[in-house]
């Protein structure tokens, strides 16, 4: 079966306005999904990066309470590498969905009608 059979569902191999809706109807879901599962995505990023910053002095703290002296300094060492790299990481994040975020606005504002638009404006004179 082909993506246009799919589409076509009385089977009179015409694509017909109502069946344009349905499919439009789909991908809209579809996206509306997937940029919720992104926003899901980037909260979950957040939070974990949040809880690595917060928790990295506490795994110094721990390794010198155990005895770990070398450790501790070593962690300790690292702490400046690894604060700049996740402020890096969730800021180039945030920054190209911020950009992505304005581009889709730019899409959807540029005054196209979409195929139901057509369809309904077509119908309209009859």
């Amino acid at each position: 079966m082909t993506e246009f059979d799919k589409a076509d569902k009385n089977g009179n191999g015409v694509i017909e306005p109502s069946e344009w809706e349905a499919l439009e109807l789909y991908n809209r879901r579809k996206e509306i999904d997937d940029a919720d599962k992104r926003r899901d995505s980037q909260r979950n990023m957040a939070w974990f990066s949040l809880l690595g910053l917060l928790l990295y002095p506490f795994a110094v703290l721990l390794a010198s309470a155990i005895g770990l002296d070398q450790a501790a300094e070593i962690i300790g060492a690292m702490a400046s590498i690894y604060f700049v790299s996740i402020a890096a990481l969730v800021g180039a994040f945030f920054g190209f969905s911020s950009m992505e975020s304005k581009s889709a606005t730019k899409k959807t504002s540029t005054g196209m009608t979409t195929s139901s638009e057509i369809s309904s404006e077509k119908f309209k004179g009859d």
